[in-house]
């Protein structure tokens, strides 16, 4: 009889032990959801844009006849990256100096000229021919009409210095106006190459060699990617709390850079987009963490709010992804695994996630859910 109370004790203390086990293990693979104190933080999207970027333009009409390249070759300040054919320009400029030299051989003839009538005038000349006539015109015409007032040969000498003068300064004009056509000419020639404003990259092409262009039409987008930014459209009330250079922690993630990355503050707009009332904000981001154009987030602290707001935190491992958005199981009432859809917040460096709605605290998650938990939990 002592041996079957041994027995009856041993099965009835090894039923507890099996018990607490099975319990043990069923809580070990759940997280009860806790509070944080962290400064909550909103998701905003954005762009990766180079630091610089132009788009260069035809600035008069014509056919390109030379391209620096294709995308993603690289060129120091001061190439040409596009050229448009010059050839008309070339002979507009050549017609110009031809009517400077026309203008300038005028401007030397009527200074020679206005030379001659200020030493020999034309009205002391008398008419007539020479040897008798010439004599009796000097003696007998001359005074006639001086001693009747018939001629005023002063009068007649200054208008042609007058108009000898007249001549040097059109001809002084004409000079100046081709002078001007040859200075126009050579900035449309200027015009016709498009030169790099820096050392970059071309990232996109317009047209090609052989295109006509008309003036403004885009000719391809040069830019500097040795840094990059986040072009972000931040909300009127989360802009208040940011400051040029101010850094960020673990702020930015990427289509193509996945881990967090540390973003800082580069310029903040002065003005509000009057649609969406919103503000435009860049970040500067470290070399080589994405390209230009991926997709960004950015976690903006809110600070409108309480500074300190209890928010729940779960373990990063927890949150799945249904498409984009983020997922997590949390255990319901029955015991059974439960999808839960929630709004990420800031990633902490402990390896948890805090969360802005869809759990609370004291919910029960599944730290590590696997692919196939809900079928585990139906017990096929």
């Amino acid at each position: 009889m002592r041996n079957n109370l041994i027995v009856t004790v041993t099965a009835a203390a090894l039923g507890l032990a099996v018990s607490a086990t099975v319990q043990a293990s069923e809580y070990a693979d759940i997280f009860v959801v806790k509070e944080s104190s962290e400064t909550p933080t909103v998701v905003v999207s954005g762009n990766v844009v180079p630091f610089k970027e132009v788009t260069l333009a035809a600035q008069l009409p014509g056919r390109v006849k030379f391209i620096a390249g294709i995308e993603g070759e690289a060129f120091e300040s001061g190439t040409t990256l596009v050229a448009l054919d010059e050839d008309e320009l070339l002979a507009k400029r050549s017609a110009a100096y031809a009517q400077l030299a026309a203008a300038d051989a005028e401007l030397r003839n009527a200074g020679v000229q206005y030379s001659r009538e200020l030493w020999s005038p034309q009205s002391s000349n008398a008419p007539g021919g020479m040897a008798i006539p010439n004599l009796f015109d000097q003696m007998f015409t001359r005074p006639a009409e001086d001693f009747f007032g018939q001629r005023d040969r002063g009068a007649e000498r200054s208008a042609d210095l007058y108009a000898s003068s007249t001549r040097m300064e059109q001809a002084r004009s004409a000079m100046f106006r081709a002078q001007s056509e040859i200075r126009a000419i050579d900035a449309k020639l200027r015009d016709a190459k498009s030169l790099a404003p820096f050392d970059g990259v071309i990232v996109e092409k317009f047209v090609e060699e052989g295109d006509t262009v008309q003036p403004g039409q885009p000719m391809l987008k040069f830019s500097d990617v040795t840094w990059l930014q986040i072009d972000v459209d931040v909300p009127a009330r989360l802009a208040q709390g940011l400051e040029p250079m101010m850094v960020l922690q673990n702020a930015a993630t990427f289509d193509d850079h996945p881990e967090p990355v540390a973003v800082r503050v580069a310029q903040v707009f002065p003005m509000a987009d009057v649609q969406r009332h919103t503000i435009k904000v860049k970040f500067d981001i470290p070399q080589g963490v994405s390209k230009p154009g991926m997709y960004a987030k950015v976690l903006i602290p809110d600070t409108t709010g309480p500074a300190k707001s209890q928010l729940p935190v779960i373990p990063s491992t927890a949150i799945r992804y249904r498409g984009s958005l983020p997922v997590v199981y949390i255990q319901n009432e029955a015991g059974a695994p439960e999808l839960r859809m929630i709004r990420q917040g800031k990633r902490l460096d402990n390896g948890m996630t805090m969360v802005l709605s869809g759990i609370a605290p004291g919910d029960r998650v599944y730290p590590n859910p696997g692919p196939d938990i809900m079928t585990r939990s139906r017990g096929e």
